[in-house]
């Protein structure tokens, strides 16, 4: 068996076309690099800032990454995409060129004896009422279907509007302290394990790069961003770890 590999939360698109453009060489440069020991590749959701496909179009840009994407998936390796609360409108796209297996939510597994949970982490646990609300709305069909009566100029002009007008793109972000009894993701998983004690719960969402022991069996993994860590999980078939790709761009 070859190696898992996950990554999540690069936001292509954000905050400019020439920035972005720098993010995508940085990840096809790790793709590229772990592609002879991958097995699968797991892009755990908001690898678009915004991504919605009509049924002849798709947005523009994104062909290095589609390409590496396609190469990787000719020479065997499995491509998981995770919808993200950036981009959950994906309609068969990525099955029909990759081969790649979409998943809406949690994905649990295992491998080589261990269990793994996997989800973006958009969602999840108590409170945010709010935002599962509004989540619901984005992912009926109903929404879908009005967003795709507008003509592509159009609706993703809107988008790239409203994804320039956001925290992300406006590049301010908090070096908060982090209180792991408050991480709500961390309490979450707290809580799911005492029903279903899975060996590994990876997610993304929080852009925050964390790897916490829950108890003797049990590890929380947040995959950080691609903004400020540069970070992905490796699992050799034995044993998982959160790692810095560091490998210079140029």
């Amino acid at each position: 068996m070859g190696n898992l590999y996950f990554a999540s939360d690069f936001h292509l698109g954000v905050p400019n076309a020439a920035e972005s453009l720098i993010r995508e060489r940085k990840l096809v440069k790790w793709l590229e690099s772990i592609a002879p020991l991958a097995d699968e590749v797991f892009l755990v959701g908001d690898v678009f800032d915004f991504w919605f496909e009509y049924k002849y179009v798709i947005p523009k840009g994104y062909t290095r990454l589609f390409g590496c994407l396609a190469n990787m998936a000719d020479s065997g390796v499995k491509i998981h995409f995770f919808k993200g609360n950036h981009d959950m409108w994906m309609f068969g796209y990525f099955e029909q060129e990759f081969g790649a297996t979409i998943h809406s939510n949690e994905y649990t597994f295992k491998r080589n004896g261990k269990s793994f949970f996997v989800h973006h982490g958009d969602g999840l646990g108590s409170g945010d009422a709010s935002y599962k609300l509004l989540k619901k709305v984005f992912r009926s069909v109903a929404c879908q279907r009005s967003f795709a009566f507008l003509h592509p100029s159009l609706g993703m002009g809107l988008a790239n509007y409203l994804s320039s007008k956001s925290r992300l793109a406006q590049m301010k972000f908090e070096n908060e302290a982090i209180d792991i009894e408050k991480e709500w993701l961390v309490n979450y998983c707290r809580d799911l394990i005492k029903q279903s004690p899975y060996d590994y719960l990876i997610f993304g969402h929080r852009h925050l790069a964390l790897d916490i022991m829950l108890n003797e069996q049990s590890r929380y993994i947040n995959l950080g961003d691609w903004f400020k860590f540069y970070t992905y999980a490796e699992f050799n078939g034995t044993d998982i770890a959160l790692l810095t790709f560091e490998n210079p761009v140029k």
